[in-house]
C-alpha cells in the first residue's frame, strides 16, 4: 500500500489498516526498544505508548520521510525520556551508537548480503582501534558490561572507559557514511 494511502486510512482511523501496521511493525519495534532499555517489559510498553499515539493523534500525523522512520524516531524518543524519568543519562551518546549497530532503518534499502559487507567492514574498522579500545568497545557492545565493571575488570578509570568509547564512536561513525556510498549505486 502506497504510504499517502496508509497515512491517510490512519487519519481516517481506519481500525484494519491501522492493524496491519501494528503487525508490520510491532516486534521490530520492541527489538529496536530494546536496544535502548534492555527491559522487555518496558521496551514493549514503550511500544505500546507510540502505537496508542499513533491511533490518538492520526488525525495531526505529518510524517515527512517514511512511516517506518517516524515510529522509530517515536520509540527512539520516548525510549530516551523513559531513560532520563530514571535518571540514567547518556552523556557521550553510547546508547545511540549501540542503536545504530543493530537498526537497520537507515540501512533498508540495501540487501541482505550488503548488511553482512557492511557489518563485516564495521568489524574490520573495530579491529584497527588500539588494543585497549578494542578490549574495551568489545566488553561494552558484546558482553554489555557497564562502565564500572569494564573499569575494575581493566583497572582503569571509568572516565578512561567513557573516553575511549567516544573516540571509538567517532571513528565509527566517520566510516559508516563512506561504507554506505559503496553501496549508493545499488540504492
Amino acid at each position: 500500500m502506497e504510504i499517502n494511502i496508509v497515512l491517510e486510512e490512519l487519519r481516517n482511523q481506519n481500525k484494519s489498516v491501522y492493524n496491519n501496521v501494528f503487525n508490520h511493525f510491532y516486534r521490530g519495534m520492541v527489538l529496536y526498544a530494546n536496544n535502548f532499555l534492555y527491559d522487555k517489559d518496558a521496551s514493549e510498553d514503550i511500544v505500546q505508548e507510540v502505537f496508542i499515539s499513533l491511533w490518538e493523534n492520526s488525525g495531526d500525523i505529518e510524517i515527512k520521510s517514511s512511516l517506518k522512520a517516524y515510529l522509530y524516531a517515536m520509540v527512539r524518543n520516548k525510549c530516551l525520556n523513559y531513560l532520563k524519568s530514571i535518571k540514567i543519562t547518556d552523556d557521550i551518546n553510547l546508547i545511540d551508537l549501540n542503536s545504530i549497530l543493530v537498526w537497520e532503518e537507515d540501512f533498508e534499502m540495501i540487501s541482505e548480503e550488503e548488511k553482512r559487507i557492511l557489518y563485516t567492514q564495521i568489524l574490520k574498522i573495530i579491529e584497527t582501534f588500539p588494543e585497549s579500545m578494542q578490549e574495551i568497545f568489545k566488553l561494552k557492545f558484546v558482553e554489555n558490561y557497564k562502565y564500572i565493571e569494564i573499569a575494575e575488570k581493566l583497572d582503569i578509570s571509568v572516565n578512561t572507559v567513557k573516553t575511549q568509547l567516544k573516540r571509538a564512536k567517532q571513528k565509527i561513525n566517520q566510516a559508516i557514511p563512506l561504507l554506505l556510498s559503496l553501496f549508493s549505486p545499488l540504492l
